[in-house]
Parts: structure tokens; C-alpha cells; sequence
């Protein structure tokens, strides 16, 4: 394992990710906040809608991002991946936020990108660390939810607001939920990291 360069590329990703699993454990948070909020006014308009969304994009991209920059791992690859997600959401939140009044169809299609572009990006870090950390599942459910919800929005575009409130407050809730229990496996991997060290 050891002269295998793959094989250390993929372990310094998953140090990079175990070291900053409590930026996961944010991440889960805010989705499930965001699930919440959505849940709470499901018949808010799409400027809200929009707002709420937006915010969450912004402050899970900003999380990634600065997991990415201030990561101690030298991995190219666990930076590059973070640093993708977070400039993704940074643009997604901040776009939402400058034009909240889009229509609902523009909505569904940027959320739908969004959407499945972070889920491309998950399931990529899930296969990458899958050798190095059980549980991975968990990221790559994540990304596959992503990815099922945008595929969703793209064939039904012309679904009620209030379904699509609904759909993505529960995706949001169960991305939460991975994100949280792929920070605390990442604890753990650290903590036996460290341990055996």
C-alpha cells in the first residue's frame, strides 16, 4: 500500500476530511435547518423560498470552501473537491439571494444544477475514500440524494411550489443527517489515526 501513489492520495483525502469533520458536523446542521425552515412555511413564496435556499447554499459553500483552504492535509485532492463544492455554493447562494424574485421554473433548474453537480462531486469524494474509512456509504447516499432530487425537478417542472418546498426540505433534512454521521465516522477515524500513530 505504501508505494501505491493512488492508495496515499485517497488516504490523504480521507485525513483531510477526518481532520475537519466538525465542518462536516456544520454542514449537516445547516441542512437540516434549511430542511426545517422549508417544512415550516410550505406555502412561502418563491422569493422566500429563494432567500432561504440561497442563505443555505452560501454558508454550506463558505464551510466547504474554508474546509478546503485551511485544511492541513496536502491532498490536491481533498482540497480540490471541497474547494469545487464551496465555490459552487458560494455562486448558487449568492445568485439566489441577488435575484430572489426569479420565476419557479428558473428556480427548479438552477436548484436541480446545484443539485446535481454537488451530488457528481460527493459521489466522486465517496468513491475516492471508500478503500481508507467504513462509511463512506454515507457520503455517497448524500450524493445520491442530491442527485435523484435534481432529476426530479428537471422531469417535473411544472410541480407545485409546495411539493417542491416539501421535496427539498426532506432531501435537505436527510443530507443533514449523512453529513452529521459521516463528520462523527470521520472523528472516529481520526481518533484511530491518531491512536495508532
Amino acid at each position: 500500500m505504501s508505494g501505491n501513489p493512488e492508495a496515499r492520495t485517497d488516504l490523504r483525502l480521507l485525513e483531510g476530511l477526518a481532520e475537519n469533520w466538525w465542518l462536516m458536523l456544520l454542514r449537516g446542521l445547516a441542512a437540516i435547518v434549511f430542511g426545517a425552515l422549508t417544512f415550516g412555511w410550505p406555502a412561502a413564496s418563491i422569493i422566500v423560498l429563494a432567500i432561504v435556499w440561497g442563505g443555505y447554499a452560501l454558508v454550506d459553500g463558505v464551510l466547504a470552501l474554508w474546509a478546503g483552504v485551511i485544511g492541513r492535509t496536502t491532498a490536491r485532492a481533498a482540497r480540490w473537491w471541497l474547494a469545487a463544492v464551496g465555490v459552487l455554493g458560494i455562486l448558487a447562494g449568492g445568485l439566489a439571494l441577488a435575484w430572489p424574485g426569479i420565476t419557479a421554473m428558473v428556480l427548479m433548474f438552477f436548484l436541480a444544477g446545484w443539485l446535481f453537480a454537488v451530488g457528481v462531486l460527493q459521489l466522486w469524494g465517496a468513491i475516492r475514500i471508500r478503500k481508507e474509512v467504513e462509511g463512506e456509504i454515507w457520503l455517497a447516499l448524500s450524493g445520491l440524494l442530491s442527485i435523484g432530487i435534481a432529476v426530479l425537478l428537471v422531469a417535473q417542472p411544472a410541480a407545485a411550489l409546495l411539493a417542491m418546498a416539501w421535496a427539498v426540505g426532506a432531501v435537505a433534512i436527510l443530507v443533514g443527517i449523512s453529513y452529521i454521521a459521516l463528520g462523527f465516522r470521520l472523528r472516529r477515524a481520526l481518533g484511530v489515526s491518531r491512536g495508532g500513530a
